[in-house]
């Protein structure tokens, strides 16, 4: 019988356990940090070996194949004797591809990605479409292969994913951009980052789609090193350059698979970055077959998406702004650019290579004041002191929220786009935005 070892027992490892499970293979999970009761009992209910807290070599050097979570780098001591002894190291979307022939629809970029891949979830699903959300949000995916069954998978891919899939191919992929990320993970070299976003093209055929944005100077000058057999479809903020869906004359258009066009007014997204979005949406939702009159309900009546640019409350005419899944400068760049208010803005945490360059015109442009959230701020110090702008620094939410409305004014906006991991200071981005939502509240 096979050996498959699971190294990480959150949502990715735990899924990939079941499936390996429901699979007939030999399975054992190993987690160097506490796994979470709710994975425990998952692994529990199927007759799953696990262990927490350690990694015993004895019971993870004999595996016929690991799959390992994304969040564990190729440099963790475990994964390097994992490597020594030659053993396959597979993602877990990687492995849960293998027992589906469901379409896959799957979306990276550095930006843009989560609301992207809700957006086409969301169409799919109003529109009748048997599917499934998977990936960085949503259910394992393995898990879904294991227990459920869909037509459709929309999945969201992080660069961490994309490293330790081979095989996999999307039916159709979409690239939203490529800004500087991750860079502490990839040697803090650009173009090892570059390479796993590409992946999301690889084993594509003549009858696959490639959606991407065709005013991305990195992605355009990595398409002329591949030789691509998907069809391809670009989109752009305007029209002209082979761009087949824009946005013209107040209009959003789509040229092909076929034509469509609805006021741009009407759309529930507003801001450019959210104009791309909804432009990668409409293209993946077409060629999966939707009206145009369900496609137009989806894109007028989306919620959007936690955590990214999120109304988080109004008091004494001071709105604020939850945007903490701006983990990186383009990011926070797009949050910024959408902003009509003056505002107050909230830097800070687990810096990942960052060059803050990027949003020094719009700091100067729209911001009152900073404020500073992290366990070592000299970096950010370093790079905006000299804007003259009153600064802050603080070490809790509670102190950020407080901070910020006594700098603001009526009229102004306090906004969370951190730049910045959340993990000095916070469990996780989703953690971060619930404490700053929860400190709003308190005010």
């Amino acid at each position: 019988m096979k050996r498959i070892v699971i190294l990480g027992a959150a949502e990715s490892g735990a899924g990939a356990a079941v499936l390996a499970k429901v699979k007939g293979f030999d399975v054992f999970v190993s987690d160097l940090s506490a796994i979470k009761d709710k994975y425990k009992e998952q692994l529990d209910k199927y007759g799953i070996e696990w262990e927490e807290c350690q990694h015993t070599e004895e019971l993870i050097l004999n595996a016929d194949e690991i799959i390992k979570s994304p969040g564990i780098p190729d440099k963790a001591p475990m994964i390097q004797k994992v490597k020594e002894k030659q053993i396959p190291i597979i993602s877990e979307i990687e492995f849960a591809g293998r027992y589906t022939n469901a379409k896959m629809i799957c979306i990276t970029g550095s930006n843009g990605k989560t609301t992207t891949t809700s957006l086409i979830y969301h169409i799919l699903k109003s529109a009748g479409h048997n599917v499934g959300l998977a990936g960085n949000i949503g259910s394992s995916l393995a898990l879904q292969v294991a227990t459920e069954h869909f037509d459709y998978y929309v999945i969201e891919l992080s660069s961490f994913q994309l490293d330790n899939m081979y095989d996999f191919k999307a039916d159709i992929a979409i690239l939203m951009n490529i800004t500087p990320d991750h860079l502490d993970r990839y040697d803090f070299k650009m173009q090892n980052y570059v390479d796993a976003k590409m992946r999301i093209t690889q084993n594509q055929t003549e009858e696959d789609a490639f959606i991407f944005w065709n005013d991305d100077p990195i992605v355009k000058e990595e398409l002329k090193k591949y030789n691509l057999k998907a069809q391809l479809f670009p989109f752009s903020e305007f029209k002209g350059n082979g761009a087949i869906a824009y946005a013209e004359e107040g209009k959003y258009v789509i040229e092909i698979p076929t034509p469509f066009n609805m006021e741009q007014d009407e759309l529930a997204l507003r801001g450019k970055h959210n104009l791309y979005n909804s432009l990668a949406a409409g293209i993946s939702a077409h060629i999966a077959g939707v009206s145009d009159q369900k496609l137009r309900e989806s894109l007028s009546n989306f919620a959007g998406v936690e955590h990214r640019l999120e109304k988080a409350g109004r008091v004494k005419g001071i709105s604020f702004v939850n945007d903490s899944k701006a983990t990186n400068v383009n990011a926070c760049w797009y949050a910024l650019e959408s902003m009509t208010q003056p505002t107050v803005l909230i830097l800070g945490g687990k810096d990942k290579g960052n060059d803050y360059s990027e949003i020094f015109d719009l700091v100067k442009e729209k911001c009152r004041a900073l404020v500073f959230l992290g366990v070592d701020n000299k970096k950010l110090h370093d790079n905006f002191d000299s804007f003259g702008l009153p600064i802050k620094d603080v070490r809790s939410m509670k102190d950020c929220v407080n901070a910020c409305y006594e700098m603001a004014q009526p009229g102004d906006c306090v906004l969370l786009s951190p730049c910045c991991a959340s993990f000095d200071l916070f469990k996780n981005m989703e953690d971060r935005g619930e404490q700053f939502k929860q400190c709003v509240k308190e005010l």
